[in-house]
Formats: structure tokens, C-alpha cells, sequence
């Protein structure tokens, strides 16, 4: 997995958002931080095409998001802050199946995948439970296996922990740390991504700080928090 920025700037609802973006980033534990506002969760849509730069390139993978977004879509998976974004079918077994399902897949196989990998994080009580009545932890690990469920490469997360409680925050800690793919993560809790191989500090749209974990997050401490 290989996510390369080339001069990338972008916007949002017709404001700019981000500046001339340059990174090579090949580590598969990879964190994100910056002040509200920064463009971090803007840099986290770039990389699988949910935002497409103004100018510069964008290849993950390397494909190239504006030009094969499709294909980017397939091998990089979103985890948005907030799981009722993302849930979509009343019962949690049919919300895995909707991805494997519309890529094709027969229906006993996308059942078959969708309870292998709730199985995998011990949620198999979850399978026939209503998607909406879950708590906030619960439904952040489901959002996270309906990505896993497509068998992506990376898998991209936006602000994971924010709207969870310590005991919830911890499962969902443990499940990105036990992750086979590589992994980008955007997030304020600055424990979760201590031990990543590399750490990106963004401010005002721009890429201020790149680093080992230990001396980026104590300049962004010094410096941003």
C-alpha cells in the first residue's frame, strides 16, 4: 500500500480547503491530527475519492483517484465519525451483505462474508439485531466490518473514537490495531495512534508537521493543541 500527494489542493463547498499538498506515505499505520478546522478530514476523503483535488494527483495504490475512482473505491475503505452516516438496512446482517450483494456477489457468499468477519470482532450476537438500536460503540464496529466485508487494502477512518465512551473507545481501538490492512486514521485521541509508524500534523490546509508519532504529536501538542 503506497498513498502518494503530488502539489494537491482541493475544496469543499467552493472554499478552499487544502494547499499544495506533498507527501510519499508507504507505512501502513498512518495518523492524521490538527485543530478542528484544518482540512484533516478532507486530506481523509482524498485518498478514496470522496474528494477529488482542485489540482495536483491523488494515487493510492497506484491508481489514480480522479481518474480510476471505482477502483480506488473498491480497495480503500471510509470510516466515517459518525456510524449512522454509514448504516443503511434495518437489520445488521443485511448492511454487510448490501456491499458484497451490489458487487455481484450470490447471496449465500455475501451472507457467508458478512458473518465470518462479525465472528471475527465477536459480534455474531449482532447479525439479526436492528442496525439503529445498537449503542455508539456497537455501531462503529459494524460500520467497520460492512468496510471489511468488501476485503479493501486500506482502510481509511475518520475521527474513529470521538463519540464513544473509555470502554467503547477500547474495542474500537483493538479492532483497528488487530487490522490486516493498512490503516489511516484521523483522530484528536492522540493515545490511539502513539505506537503508528507515522504521524501527519495538518493546519490551515497544509501538511506542518511529518513524523515518527512521538516528536509530531509533541509538536502538535506544543505548538496546535
Amino acid at each position: 500500500m503506497a498513498i502518494v500527494l503530488e502539489a494537491v489542493s482541493a475544496s469543499r463547498a467552493g472554499r478552499p480547503v487544502l494547499h499544495g499538498l506533498g507527501a510519499e506515505i508507504p507505512q501502513r499505520r498512518v495518523g492524521i491530527v490538527g485543530p478542528n478546522g484544518s482540512g484533516k478530514s478532507s486530506l481523509a476523503r482524498l485518498l478514496n475519492g470522496l474528494l477529488l483535488p482542485d489540482s495536483g494527483r491523488v494515487r493510492v495504490c497506484g491508481l489514480d483517484t480522479r481518474t480510476q475512482t471505482r477502483a480506488v473505491r473498491r480497495r480503500v475503505g471510509f470510516v466515517f465519525q459518525n456510524p449512522d452516516d454509514q448504516i443503511v438496512f434495518p437489520v445488521v446482517a443485511e448492511d454487510l451483505a448490501f456491499g458484497p450483494r451490489n458487487l455481484g456477489l450470490p447471496k449465500a457468499e455475501a451472507a457467508r462474508r458478512a458473518a465470518a468477519v462479525l465472528d471475527r470482532f465477536g459480534l455474531a450476537h449482532l447479525a439479526e439485531r436492528p442496525s439503529h438500536g445498537l449503542s455508539g460503540g456497537e455501531k462503529q464496529l459494524v460500520a467497520l466490518c460492512a468496510v471489511l466485508v468488501m476485503e479493501p487494502d486500506l482502510v481509511v477512518f475518520d475521527e474513529p473514537t470521538t463519540l464513544l465512551d473509555l470502554r467503547q473507545r477500547n474495542r474500537v481501538r483493538a479492532a483497528i490495531a488487530g487490522l490486516a490492512q493498512a490503516a489511516v486514521v484521523v483522530t484528536h485521541d492522540l493515545d490511539l495512534i502513539a505506537d503508528f509508524d507515522r504521524v501527519l500534523v495538518v493546519d490551515e490546509g497544509r501538511i506542518v508537521a511529518d513524523d515518527a508519532p512521538a516528536p509530531a504529536l509533541r509538536w502538535y501538542v506544543d505548538r496546535l493543541s
